[in-house]
């Protein structure tokens, strides 16, 4: 391999492996279920699996859309390039979703769930980061 074919010894940025990927997928998808049984279970609704999907199903068609078209598995585990698209993708497609299906879309709820996927979905990899940071450091 010649010089200029290798890559940088600076570079920042290296592809995640499909297990960090598959990570991260699985915390944004059970922490939108998560916000969706919080959410009925603040207001006393039936606990069945039905109830927790008519809930979660747009949230969750939202965060998949999000996935693919920002292309969330080329920085899973970025606040700023992952988390914010993927919050507002999600709360965003997910009302949508609600409006279309003839779900409730009060000014509460949007408050609600746009404050809580953003802790959910930006805060995880807040705190991912932070512990990476302090493992780097500790190593």
């Amino acid at each position: 391999m010649s010089e200029s074919q290798m890559p940088s010894p600076t570079a920042k940025h290296v592809q995640p492996g499909w297990k960090t990927v598959l990570l991260a997928l699985g915390i944004d998808t059970v922490l939108v279920v998560l916000f969706a049984a919080l959410g009925r279970s603040s207001h006393s609704r039936e606990a069945t699996l039905f109830g927790l999907w008519d809930t979660a199903w747009p949230f969750l068609a939202g965060l998949t859309i999000m996935w693919v078209s920002a292309r969330i598995s080329k920085h899973p585990l970025s606040p700023v390039k992952s988390g914010i698209p993927l919050w507002i993708g999600t709360v965003a497609l997910g009302m949508i979703l609600r409006a279309l299906t003839g779900s409730g879309t009060a000014l509460p709820f949007v408050i609600v769930a746009t404050v809580s996927i953003a802790v959910f979905l930006i805060g995880w990899r807040m705190i991912a980061q932070l512990l990476g940071k302090l493992v780097v450091r500790q190593g």
